[in-house]
């Protein structure tokens, strides 16, 4: 080492040791120690390097060369190791010691896993799991060892892959319960790339659909004990453990967060149970950091001082609250600033605007990921009212007065002060993000009205009347025309050239029937431009505006067997939602028309659809319409 710098290295039997070299040259040595890492371990980050040390590695591990990674001595590491060996024990592993041998974990792959998952969970917070895939450093030592042991790129494709399949784990899964399944997948699937498999065969049960349905998304084949064991995982996780999988040590933590909250609810006189992030939040938070305060192990905050300048009445509240709740627990002021920072995030996201807030949401990745955005706006910004889904070139033809901002996850040809890009996820700091561009731009341009776009100057409530006529008999010509026709497809019918006459004639309309083919001819035009089959369903839209037709129709036909979209057959439907209006429509019918095509992205509507009879149907149909007239006109509720 020293010859590759320059320096010679002089050994003098009888008078010792010495080195010779220019100035310049030891100078440039002793900066090369200079750049060694500075990060040092607390006791917690300690065991934590240790623990996954021994999970990653099968063979033996020196103390020694433990010790000289975390530049501490062997006693330290040994004491280190007794105060882990408890924990191991309760996860289902075996900590072997042996002098002249060294120290491993002994246990089950799937516990070697379910320790990786839950130092994950108890380590890694959102913006590490979500926020560190963009190639950059990530500059502490403990972060980049757990993504790197729950494999961050299999995390990334596993949460593309599922939303791909657009389940509705969104829906019926807490964010703490989805992250979970994340971490645990994520795990099971670096933990077979480094060949560290399960061989028990304790899985009884086979491969599942959903399963088989993730590992060819991924192009990935696994050993069968292997697809069984991730078939058990996603069958016990894909359930929301806060309804329906509370383990008995969990109900205490629940009931103190709700106790904590209704106490900081009083003295605050303001309601905070609505703000399910909180609740969520505290419980994630609350377990591991009071179980480190009943271990002894101390709590650091860097920003405590910070907090009690920011929050110093909820501070004083908090630390009461946190007596009452918890008296058998003495919790220092640094655990209390991070109770505090919960609950100023909730205010900050419960806090009202000036006045309320309409948006339409602009999503090209598909179904699931505009889902995914419209439920985590609606848990951190309630005071936001989601108005409507659309493309982007929807979107951008919008008339101003329909919306106060647009939300897109791309890039859109609008001025800036019209919409701001948010990914999917919508990160705490891009809550942060929306909120202030509400404050600092939505909030300071004139409120939209219906007047401007109907080009008055006051609209009196004979004039909103007026038009509630207009829009109520539209909707009442249109609903009550609105029939569904279940169908039995016969051997050599399957394309939908040969099912249009049939379908059409079912319409029941003269003027219809008068025009059959051409009609027929431009449903079929309109199709040969792209797919009109809602993704991840059966279910078709096919529409057209004709000469031929006199008013705005809706009709719904159910076949037996899939019907042929495609020459090479490769896009079917089982359901067809046809919606047909004349060539010159006035504005109010398009809206409305348009408005049905946005339901299109509910769950709920895609079900009825499906299975549900023209009634209920028709008054899931009006319900929404009756909710977007009473927003296109600003209706207020007489109290």
């Amino acid at each position: 080492m020293l010859a590759a710098n320059g320096i010679v290295l002089h050994r003098i039997a009888g008078l010792g040791i010495r080195i010779e070299a220019d100035n310049e040259a030891l100078e440039r040595f002793k900066q090369s120690f200079d750049r060694s890492d500075p990060f040092e371990y607390s006791a917690e980050e300690r065991k934590i390097i240790i623990f996954c040390r021994l999970l990653e590695h099968d063979e033996p591990l020196k103390l020694f060369s433990l010790a000289h990674e975390l530049r501490v001595t062997m006693p330290t590491v040994s004491h280190d190791l007794d105060e882990l060996e408890e924990t191991m024990l309760r996860q289902g592993l075996t900590l072997v010691r042996r002098r002249g041998y060294g120290v491993e974990v002994n246990g089950s792959e799937e516990a070697k896993r379910h320790s990786i998952s839950l130092l994950a969970l108890n380590h890694l917070d959102d913006s590490d799991l979500f926020g560190q895939f963009q190639d950059q450093t990530v500059t502490n030592p403990i972060i980049a060892q757990l993504l790197d042991m729950i494999g961050k790129e299999n995390f990334k494709k596993l949460e593309q892959a599922l939303w791909e399949l657009n389940v509705d784990w969104p829906d019926t899964l807490t964010e703490s319960d989805y992250t979970r399944m994340l971490i645990k997948l994520s795990v099971a699937l670096t933990r077979i790339e480094h060949k560290c498999l399960i061989t028990e065969q304790i899985y009884g049960k086979d491969s599942s659909p959903l399963l088989n349905s993730l590992l060819n998304i991924l192009r990935l084949q696994l050993p069968v004990e292997e697809q069984r064991y991730l078939s058990e995982l996603l069958g016990n996780e894909a359930v929301a453990q806060s309804s329906l999988l509370i383990h008995h040590d969990d109900m205490s933590a629940i009931e103190g967060v709700k106790q904590l909250i209704r106490y900081v609810e009083k003295q605050l006189h303001m309601s905070l149970m609505e703000d399910r992030s909180l609740e969520e939040g505290l419980i994630q938070h609350i377990k591991p950091a009071f179980q480190r305060i009943l271990d002894g192990i101390a709590i650091r905050n860097p920003m405590l001082v910070q907090i009690k300048k920011d929050y110093s009445s909820l501070f004083s509240i908090m630390r009461s609250g946190v007596q009452e709740v918890y008296p058998q627990l003495k919790i220092p002021d640094e655990e209390i600033g991070y109770l505090v920072m919960h609950f100023g995030a909730s205010l900050e996201r419960l806090k009202p605007f000036s006045r309320k807030i309409r948006a339409v949401l602009v999503c090209t990745s598909g179904i699931g990921s505009s889902k995914l955005l419209a439920v985590k706006i609606a848990k951190r910004l309630p005071q936001i009212d989601l108005i409507g889904h659309y493309s982007w070139y929807e979107a951008t033809r919008l008339p101003e007065s329909r919306y106060d901002l647009i939300i897109s996850t791309v890039d859109l040809p609008l001025e800036p002060n019209r919409y701001i890009k948010l990914s999917p996820m919508l990160s705490p700091e891009e809550t942060n993000q929306l909120r202030s561009y509400i404050e600092d731009i939505t909030l300071k341009k004139a409120a939209p009205s219906i007047a401007t776009e109907l080009g008055e100057t006051v609209q009196s409530p004979m004039d909103r009347l007026l038009l509630l006529q207009l829009y109520s008999g539209i909707v009442l010509r249109l609903l009550d025309g609105f029939r569904v026709h279940d169908l039995a497809l016969s051997v050599g019918q399957e394309p939908l050239e040969k099912q249009l006459p049939s379908m059409l004639s079912l319409v029941a309309k003269p003027y219809v029937d008068k025009h059959t083919e051409k009609i027929a001819e431009q449903l079929l035009e309109r199709e040969r431009l792209g797919s009109v089959v809602i993704p991840d369903t059966k279910l078709a839209l096919l529409h057209t505006r004709s000469e031929w037709i006199e008013e705005p129709l809706l009709v719904l036909f159910r076949y037996d067997r899939p019907l042929d979209l495609s020459e090479d057959s490769s896009i079917q439907a089982l359901q067809l939602l046809m919606m047909l209006g004349p060539l010159k429509l006035d504005k109010y019918s398009l809206e409305l028309l348009s408005e049905i095509s946005a339901m299109l992205l509910l769950p709920d509507l895609l079900t009825l659809l499906e299975n549900g009879d023209a009634a209920s149907i028709q008054l899931f149909i009006s319900r929404k319409l009756e909710s977007y007239i009473k927003t296109k006109l600003e209706w207020r509720e007489s109290s």
